[in-house]
């Protein structure tokens, strides 16, 4: 691969260096980790989309280095060689806005599990640099003209199934479909990440440093989870940064006050500048390798791996305050989410909004999420 044309300018002060062209085996599978965890994924899904455009390459000459780590990035045949997908210079992120669907799947081998427990859906827009991502609640109730009533998080799993069965591979297919007649836009992309990656990504940025606001204590023996967290600073690991974000409710004795899905929106945001603020640093930046690895180990995909590429130099300096959060809330009435009509109206907007490139941004990380109106 040529270091010498698209690439981006070297950082005042530094050298661009080159990548040397390696000789990667096609055939060489990649395993899947499995995750012993089974809940709240939301963060990561931001934080790998903000590594995908490449937030955490703030030094341009880093592009030159890592040009080849997209190589293996992309669709998969059955033997897990990326399948070679060139793409249209019309469709290029460069110059076309984007619409991805983010899935987080409850994955664990001793269930077989694949409920998306997160449900977000992201539109990049490269004339302002700017984006907005709608996230859904999962046990949102789905009623849409094609489709059974269910829960949201129900149908990839169904899709999932369906292939297995029939030999088809149009699970990601059929969830672009549902969630774009769902917000009113053209979902071009579908990726799916498990829970490793999450704990992955904040262990190769040496962890992160947050301010826990409640005591945390949760204990489940059948997947080995075992939440015990204190208030006060604390420098968090992967495994506990993911117990921050999906604590619940706690079984221990005495018991610790519980959290709902809505008001865990302002401890995910929490996380989320911690982490970016970790990868924007210097120590961050230079583990870029080890971050991309971490997600693509974990994580199924039909982005083209040129399309990655078109991404990282599209959106590798996007701005905090370009990103626009918007978690759609609702009415709990077990078993279900009834999404606030009003608020999903707005989140179809904001999506059309990017698109046109007429988006207005605040800094939604600093932010606290919405109020929900749970009744549980």
């Amino acid at each position: 691969m040529s270091t010498t044309t698209g690439g981006l300018p070297p950082r005042a002060g530094t050298k661009a260096k080159t990548q040397k062209s390696g000789n990667p085996n096609p055939k060489k599978k990649q395993k899947k980790k499995a995750s012993g965890f089974k809940r709240f994924m939301q963060i990561l899904l931001i934080v790998i989309l903000l590594a995908v455009v490449g937030v955490m390459a703030y030094a341009g000459y880093l592009y030159y280095q890592v040009q080849g780590m997209f190589d293996g990035v992309g669709p998969k045949d059955n033997g897990g060689t990326v399948i070679s997908q060139p793409v249209a210079p019309e469709k290029s992120a460069k110059v076309k806005p984007i619409t991805m669907a983010l899935l987080g799947t409850d994955y664990r081998q001793e269930t077989g599990t694949r409920l998306t427990d997160v449900v977000m859906v992201a539109t990049l827009n490269p004339d302002t640099k700017s984006a907005t991502i709608v996230s859904l609640p999962r046990d949102t109730y789905l009623q849409l003209e094609g489709y059974i009533p269910n829960k949201l998080n129900s149908y990839y799993p169904k899709f999932y199934a369906k292939d297995k069965k029939e030999g088809t591979d149009l699970a990601m297919s059929e969830m672009k479909t549902l969630l774009g007649k769902y917000l009113g836009v053209d979902v071009e992309y579908t990726t799916v990440l498990n829970f490793q990656g999450f704990r992955d990504v904040v262990d190769s940025v040496g962890g992160i440093d947050i301010n826990v606001d409640m005591k945390m204590c949760y204990v489940d023996k059948a997947d080995g989870t075992n939440i015990n967290l204190s208030t006060g600073q604390q420098h968090l690991n992967g495994a506990n940064s993911l117990d921050y974000v999906r604590y619940r409710k706690s079984n221990c004795s005495p018991r610790t006050q519980g959290s709902d899905d809505f008001s865990r929106n302002q401890r995910q945001n929490q996380v989320l500048n911690a982490v970016v603020d970790k990868i924007q640093s210097f120590s961050g930046v230079t583990k870029l390798g080890s971050i991309i690895e971490s997600v693509d180990k974990n994580m199924e995909t039909d982005i083209e791996g040129e399309q990655f590429k078109n991404l990282l130099t599209t959106y590798w300096d996007i701005p905090k305050q370009n990103i626009k959060y918007m978690p759609v809330t609702g009415d709990w009435k077990s078993p279900y989410v009834y999404i606030n009509e009003t608020e999903l109206a707005n989140a179809k907007q904001a999506l059309q909004d990017e698109l046109a490139g007429t988006a207005t941004h605040t800094d939604q990380f600093d932010q606290p999420a919405g109020t929900s109106k749970v009744s549980q």
